[in-house]
C-alpha cells in the first residue's frame, strides 16, 4: 500500500505502434497531469516496434524532457511484450500504464491514488465504451471467463488504466506476448495475495490511427495462452 504522507514515486509509460499522430500528444497531457500528482515520476514512451515516425517523435520528445525515457522494441513484439519492456524499464515505486492511443484521461490519475491505501493494484474500468458492439461482447465473454478461472472478479480486465506496485514484476514472470498480459499479471498477483481494487475512468473515441488486437488470430491466440496459464497457476499452488 502507499504511504499517504508523501508524495507517490510514479513511472508511467504507455506502448506505441504507429501512433506518431497521437504520441506527442499523448506524451504532454501525461507531463501535465503528472506533475500535478508528483515531483518524484518518469514517463517512458515504448515504441513497439513502429513503421511510421512514432519513434522518431518519441525520441524529440525524450531529448526535450528530462524526466521523459523512449525506448524501442526491434522487432515489434506485440501488445504483451510492450508491456512487459515497460513494466521492466520502470524504476519508480508505482506504475501505471495506459495505451498510447489517447482513449483515456491522465488527469483520472488522481481518481486511482486514494484507493492504494487498502489496495496493492489499482484496476480501472471503463465507462460508456467506446468501442463497436461486437468487441464490447467480446471483451464481456472474455472478462467473464477470466473471471470464472481465476476467481478476480474485476469489471474489466482488460482496460488499459492501471497502478502497479513495481516489486511485482521482481516477483513474477511473465510470458504472454500477446492479449492475455492484462489477465496474466492480474491471475499471477491475486496468486501472490496482492489485494485489487478497481474504479470507473472515462474511455473516449480513437481520434487518429487505426485500432489493433481484435484479428481472429489474436483472438485464439489469447485463449491458448489463458488455458494454459490457468494449468501452470494451478500447477504452482499444488507445489507450493
Amino acid at each position: 500500500m502507499a504511504d499517504s504522507s508523501k508524495p507517490i514515486s510514479l513511472s508511467v509509460f504507455f506502448p506505441c505502434y504507429n501512433e506518431e499522430a497521437n504520441v506527442e500528444r499523448t506524451t504532454r497531457a501525461a507531463l501535465k497531469a503528472v506533475r500535478r500528482i508528483t515531483d518524484d515520476y518518469e514517463i517512458i514512451i515504448v515504441d513497439d516496434g513502429s513503421k511510421d515516425r512514432t519513434g522518431e517523435i518519441a525520441d524529440r520528445l525524450a531529448a526535450e524532457h528530462p524526466n521523459v525515457r523512449a525506448v524501442h522494441n526491434h522487432p515489434n513484439l506485440g501488445y504483451g511484450g510492450a508491456l512487459q519492456r515497460g513494466f521492466r524499464e520502470a524504476g519508480k515505486e508505482y506504475v501505471f500504464y495506459t495505451d498510447g492511443d489517447g482513449q483515456f484521461d491522465f488527469e483520472e490519475i488522481p481518481k486511482l491514488l486514494p484507493l492504494l491505501k487498502e489496495y496493492d493494484i489499482i484496476s480501472g474500468y471503463r465507462i460508456d465504451r467506446q468501442d463497436p458492439l461486437i468487441r464490447k461482447i467480446n471483451a464481456f465473454c472474455w472478462t467473464t471467463l477470466v473471471n470464472l478461472l481465476f476467481g478476480l472478479w474485476l469489471r474489466d480486465i482488460d482496460c488499459s488504466f492501471k497502478i502497479y506496485p513495481r516489486r511485482l514484476f521482481d516477483e513474477i514472470e511473465m510470458r504472454s506476448m500477446g492479449a492475455l498480459i492484462d489477465a496474466e499479471i492480474l491471475a499471477r498477483a491475486k496468486y501472490r495475495g496482492y489485494r485489487i481494487g478497481q474504479i470507473g475512468v472515462h474511455h473516449y473515441p480513437r481520434l487518429h490511427g487505426e485500432q489493433t488486437g481484435a484479428n481472429l488470430r489474436v483472438i485464439l491466440r489469447a485463449f491458448k495462452e489463458l488455458f494454459k496459464l490457468y494449468f501452470d497457476i494451478r500447477r504452482d499452488r499444488k507445489s507450493a
